[in-house]
């Protein structure tokens, strides 16, 4: 029995987030007051009170996000919890995954998220992109319907997430159009995303060449669990590899689902979903049903989660 590691991305977030398991652990308010003092405004309180409109801003919701994660891995280990044999993270979350794996240190990472929300937001300004989710589409027949609705525009299918479950992102017009044009070919649903920019599309070609440059004064070391990376499913350990691919993600597509049945491949039967909410627990669900996914944000979960990863 294998066992990973899998953390959220944006999507995730909430007012209030985390506050029973702060109220019962110390690590919380700790790793947030760590993530805070890097930020210079206090991410914790922002966390708690709101406004959703201003936690909701990717420069404030990704370093939210991996400091929720980092702050329940942190917890898991310091209650005896054993090291996953894997680990993956949903876009934003691949950060996440990169610290559990002692490539990229916590704080190096909180500065490298604030700066690629910022990258993310400056290259397309509020309002001028959009994401949306498509229900009960195949796959092939998004691709088709975004090239079909671009006329010029980007828009395109970013993360495979599930089967019949696929985001697509772009500028406005072409999403709008990309939706219509989902619902003619028999969409379940579709329906645009709480998010202030466009993830994994061209449209960030420009914000990953100025985070490559911030990515080549980090340090990156091999990873000591191989981590399965977004733009490839692979799992990877190389310190080159990891970081190329994490810039690489940035305008590419998330291939989540492919990710999912790659752990599974390698024997992997049950995973903690390292963050708050259950998004991720959800679509495993949906990939394959033989991967159990446990949440750890309080003691009782926890406790479960431990003994899950007990050899039986």
């Amino acid at each position: 029995m294998k066992s990973a590691f899998i953390f959220p991305g944006q999507g995730s977030q909430s007012v209030g987030m985390l506050s029973e398991a702060a109220m019962t652990w110390p690590m919380i308010n700790k790793t947030f007051a760590e993530a805070s003092n890097v930020l210079g405004y206090d991410l914790w309180h922002l966390c708690q009170k709101g406004p959703a409109e201003e936690l909701n801003q990717t420069m404030v919701t990704q370093p939210a996000m991996l400091t929720a994660s980092i702050a329940l891995w942190r917890q898991w280990l310091v209650t005896g919890g054993p090291k996953p044999d894997y680990l993956a993270g949903h876009s934003l979350g691949e950060y996440s995954a990169l610290v559990a794996a002692e490539s990229l240190d916590f704080v190096e990472a909180v500065k490298l998220v604030r700066l690629r929300g910022e990258l993310m937001q400056e290259a397309v300004p509020s309002g001028e992109g959009k994401m949306a989710a498509i229900l009960g589409l195949e796959d092939a027949d998004v691709v088709a319907a975004c090239e079909e609705a671009a006329n010029g525009d980007v828009v395109a299918a970013v993360n495979f997430n599930a089967p019949g479950q696929v985001v697509i992102a772009g500028s406005g017009a072409a999403v709008d159009r990309a939706i219509e044009a989902c619902k003619a070919k028999g969409a379940r649903k579709a329906m645009l995303l709480p998010v202030s920019v466009p993830s994994h599309c061209a449209l960030m070609k420009g914000a990953a060449e100025e985070l490559g440059q911030a990515l080549d004064e980090v340090r990156f070391s091999d990873a000591l669990t191989p981590v399965i990376q977004n733009v490839n499913a692979a799992a990877e350990t190389d310190s080159a590899t990891l970081k190329a691919n994490l810039l690489k993600q940035l305008y590419s597509p998330v291939l989540w689902a492919d990710s999912v049945r790659a752990l599974v491949g390698r024997d992997v039967t049950v995973a903690v979903e390292c963050g708050t909410g259950k998004v991720l627990a959800g679509l495993a669900k949906r990939i394959d049903r033989g991967l159990s996914v446990h949440g750890i944000e309080d003691s009782q979960a926890l406790t479960t989660a431990i003994a899950a990863f007990e050899p039986s």
